[in-house]
C-alpha cells in the first residue's frame, strides 16, 4: 500500500484525523496526518500517531515542515489529546518536543530504533505511569 492509499485509509477509517496541507502557488506542497492510536492496557487515554508527513523535494528545508509539524500538534491539542507519537527521524522531530518513547515506558508495535520512536505530551504529565505498547490504526498494517 502506498502513503496515498494509507491516506485514504485514514480518511474513510480513523476518526478524528488531522489533515493538513501546505500549498505554494496553488500547488499542494507538503501534508501532515495524525489518527488516533491505543496504548494498550489504557483506553482512556487520547494520543495520536504522527504519519505520514511529507514536503514536495523542492521546497524542503524553507519550514514547511516544520509549521505543519507545530499546526498538526496544536490541532491535536484543541481536540483534547493528551500526546502524539511519532516514528521518525531522531534529528528532526525533538525540535517539537518528542523525546524517546523508552524512556516514559512506552513501545510501537512496530520494530524500530528506539530513539526513532518518539512521543510528545501535549499536557504536561500525560503519560506519568503509564506503560505499555502503541498500537496504530490497523491501515498502517497494510503499508
Amino acid at each position: 500500500m502506498s502513503e496515498a492509499n494509507l491516506v485514504d485509509a485514514l480518511r474513510e477509517q480513523a476518526h478524528p484525523v488531522v489533515s493538513l496541507v501546505a500549498e505554494a502557488a496553488g500547488e499542494v506542497v507538503g501534508h501532515i496526518m495524525l489518527s488516533p492510536v491505543s496504548l494498550g492496557g489504557h483506553p482512556e487515554l487520547r494520543v495520536m500517531g504522527l504519519a505520514p508527513m511529507a514536503v514536495a523535494p523542492a521546497h524542503q528545508r524553507k519550514g514547511i515542515g516544520s509549521a505543519l509539524v507545530r499546526a498538526g500538534l496544536e490541532q491535536c491539542r484543541q481536540l483534547g489529546f493528551g500526546a502524539v507519537v511519532v516514528l521518525g527521524h531522531p534529528s528532526y522531530y525533538p525540535r517539537f518536543g518528542f523525546l524517546p518513547a523508552a524512556r516514559f515506558g512506552i513501545g510501537s508495535e512496530f520494530e524500530a530504533p528506539e530513539e526513532a520512536f518518539m512521543l510528545v505530551e501535549l499536557q504536561p504529565g500525560y503519560l506519568a505511569d503509564v506503560t505499555g505498547t502503541v498500537q496504530f490504526h490497523a491501515a498502517f498494517k497494510d503499508l
